[in-house]
């Protein structure tokens, strides 16, 4: 297929599959705003935290892991919205039950790539989700804004931020892809997917900033991926991470991402080789 009529194929899909999302999905906006709700119970949580720590030492700017109790409420908007773009729910276990149920052969025998295709069609959930959310994203943002209390970053660290969102998105495309893909070898991942979900979770800065690990546990994940789901865009925005080192661990995502991708079409172009499918 010529590279012309392969981009007006991709294009064909994303409209289609944006077209469908955002028919079906006209409940996003609630659903975004209930999922802000527990938010409340963590802002009174660390208040409770904080209060306690500004007691003890005598202080009212008591810190925990870099964080002031503002830095830790803005932490935790900016950390769903990052989430909100690297979480990728169902795709590994949909990619292991079409290998499963045979439906993968379609992709084998028509030409559509089965990874692209799938990209496209979270490309489409994602548009879809921000078109409708949006709003609800807004009015949050703007009724926790005393929070941000150092105001917005500068153009190069906001770039950064965007850029880590993107970079993040498709860092959680490829990480579930390739899990799914195991899907060739063994008939059930659920098990697998539990453990990773698991270590998402925690390594991923999702439930609290990584910084508040111990500094041993600290040093193994950075090292990880995992950061880069949620912890490393909302540190960026917070300016946790230097100017002059933003670069650098940039690249360093760029790189990860890079691997995940090798990983993946590295899993799929090998499955397909051990794979067979029979009836019609």
């Amino acid at each position: 297929m010529r590279f012309s009529n392969r981009i007006s194929v991709w294009v064909m899909i994303l409209k289609t599959s944006l077209g469908e999302r955002l028919v079906y999905r006209g409940d996003f906006a609630l659903g975004t705003l209930m999922r802000f709700l527990p938010i409340i119970t963590q802002i009174f949580l660390w208040y409770a935290v904080f209060d306690a720590i500004g007691q003890a030492e005598g202080s009212s700017q008591s810190q925990i892991g870099g964080f002031r109790f503002a830095d830790m409420v803005a932490y935790y908007l900016l950390a769903m919205v990052a989430r909100a773009f690297s979480s990728m729910p169902g795709l590994a276990s949909g990619i292991a039950q079409q290998i499963r149920d045979g439906e993968i052969k379609r992709y084998l025998i028509q030409p559509v790539d089965f990874i692209a295709f799938l990209l496209l069609t979270r490309v489409a959930h994602k548009l879809a989700y921000y078109v409708i959310a949006v709003a609800p994203f807004a009015l949050v943002f703007y009724l926790a804004r005393d929070y941000f209390i150092d105001g917005w970053p500068s153009i190069p660290v906001l770039l950064g931020f965007c850029s880590s969102l993107v970079m993040g998105f498709l860092i959680g495309f490829f990480l579930e892809a390739a899990i799914g893909m195991i899907g060739f070898w063994f008939l059930e991942v659920t098990s697998l997917l539990f453990v990773m979900m698991l270590f998402s979770f925690f390594l991923s800065g999702h439930m609290f900033p990584l910084t508040m690990l111990p500094e041993g546990v600290l040093e193994v994940v950075n090292f990880l991926p995992f950061k880069y789901l949620a912890y490393f865009p909302a540190a960026i925005f917070l300016g946790k991470i230097p100017e002059d080192e933003l670069a650098f661990e940039l690249c360093i995502e760029a790189a990860w991402l890079a691997f995940f991708i090798v990983l993946c079409r590295f899993a799929y172009t090998r499955g397909i080789k051990r794979y067979s499918g029979f009836g019609g």
